[in-house]
């Protein structure tokens, strides 16, 4: 077990002024931010937000130069969630992040500024105990941005390969993986699957008359008329071209039905005249028992619907 950091009187008399003199502090890191627009993001906000959370920042960092602990700044920590939110927040206002990482190199060179008006005080092993921990601790702080940061754009580039471009819904690869999982999930608990395969009739020609951006518009209002009407446990996918389904979730064999009466009563609303949908439904476990059984029955059915209304 390590022994533990030496306790230095002379830190925690600095400590202690340190969080006396919290808010000045803050502020003079707003001040050389909005200096050469350094953080241009900054002039944005009002004075609370651009304060933020700066206060408790520097008030972590004071204890941690009087009463230093190995898991302040741990991942996981109260203190590195605090720095992640930060980051969230700051990047919800549209800050980029090397503006997020210069409020932490000036709050360094804030403190050091603080520190250096008393600094000929302190003994030498004093110096180098402050130097350590205050730098380390802000190093820390930096680090825990940045790896938030690529954390939240490695989720989202993830998100986005799931996603399809025009529409947003689940592409065809990513509905189908959930959807599998749903089936042994609903399989274990003895719930039911009501799987959903639509197209929009006669899409092709109405798209080659009205024009491209046209079929987008519709594709994309499609689209939602489904998120719209399908809970938050259910999900909703682009299969390709004109082509969606919808899996609900927990289920039983009339919830397709019903389901499909709110859609269109949507889409007739909503959507140009002339556009409406096919669809079929099937049921998990009822009809069929696995998502390839189940997408051949909703097709067959889809088919059957556009041939009897042909």
């Amino acid at each position: 077990m390590p022994s533990p950091e030496p306790r230095s009187p002379g830190l925690e008399r600095l400590a202690d002024g340190i969080r006396d003199h919290a808010w000045d502090l803050a502020l003079e890191v707003v001040e050389e931010g909005l200096a050469d627009d350094q953080i241009p993001s900054l002039a944005r906000l009002g004075r609370e937000g651009q304060l933020s959370d700066i206060p408790a920042f520097i008030g972590e960092l004071a204890q941690e130069l009087s009463d230093p602990q190995p898991g302040r700044v741990r991942r996981g920590s109260q203190l590195a969630a605090l720095v992640r939110e930060h980051a969230r927040t700051r990047e919800g206002l549209g800050f980029a992040p090397r503006e997020i990482v210069t409020e932490f190199l000036l709050l360094r060179r804030v403190l050091w500024r603080f520190v250096g008006q008393d600094l000929a005080s302190f003994e030498t092993g004093d110096v180098l105990l402050l130097e350590r921990r205050l730098n380390d601790t802000i190093d820390r702080l930096v680090t825990e941005c940045v790896v938030a940061y690529f954390d939240r754009a490695t989720l989202e580039l993830a998100d986005q390969a799931r996603r399809d471009p025009l529409t947003r819904l689940l592409n065809h690869q990513a509905f189908s993986d959930i959807l599998e999982n749903e089936l042994v999930r609903a399989k274990r608990y003895g719930n039911g699957v009501t799987l959903v395969f639509l197209d929009i009739d006669q899409f092709k020609a109405i798209n080659d008359t009205l024009g491209h951006q046209e079929g987008d518009r519709v594709l994309r209002d499609v689209a939602r008329l489904l998120q719209e009407g399908v809970r938050g446990s259910d999900i909703a996918g682009r299969m390709g071209g004109d082509e969606f389904a919808v899996a609900l979730i927990e289920s039983d064999v009339g919830s397709g039905a019903r389901f499909l009466d709110r859609l269109r009563e949507g889409i007739g609303a909503e959507l140009p005249e002339g556009f409406s949908v096919g669809a079929g439904c099937a049921h998990f476990p009822t009809e069929a028992t696995t998502a390839v059984e189940l997408f051949r029955l909703a097709d067959v059915r889809l088919y059957e619907e556009k041939g009897g209304a042909a």
